[in-house]
């Protein structure tokens, strides 16, 4: 008998982590627009601090480490901040049209 870590799939949590890693990287490359273009470098990374709580290898990291989760109601209002931060006060369309002219 060997001392590998058996991995199984849990069949009812494949689509939630899908979504969520989903988000983690609409989040993600929504800090680094707001990182690169226009002046929000300190919120573009706050943004990016902010994704991976959504990206399900780290949050299980951090489950092991701390024993704390992070709870499903806690990403949904996390995720609607996120958006509506980004779309008001970070004028993300302007930063991706900024964006889109530098190439």
């Amino acid at each position: 008998m060997s001392n590998t870590t058996q991995f199984t799939l849990n069949s009812n949590r494949v689509l939630p982590n899908f979504i969520s890693c989903v988000f983690g990287i609409v989040f993600f490359a929504i800090g680094v627009i707001n990182t690169f273009w226009g002046n929000d470098t300190l919120f573009g990374l706050f943004i990016i601090a902010l994704s991976f709580a959504f990206f399900p290898p780290l949050t299980t990291l951090l489950k092991k480490l701390t024993r704390l989760s992070i709870p499903g109601f806690v990403k949904v209002v996390l995720a609607i901040f996120i958006i509506w931060a980004a779309l008001g006060v970070g004028e993300l369309p302007d930063k991706i049209d900024l964006m889109l002219a530098s190439f």
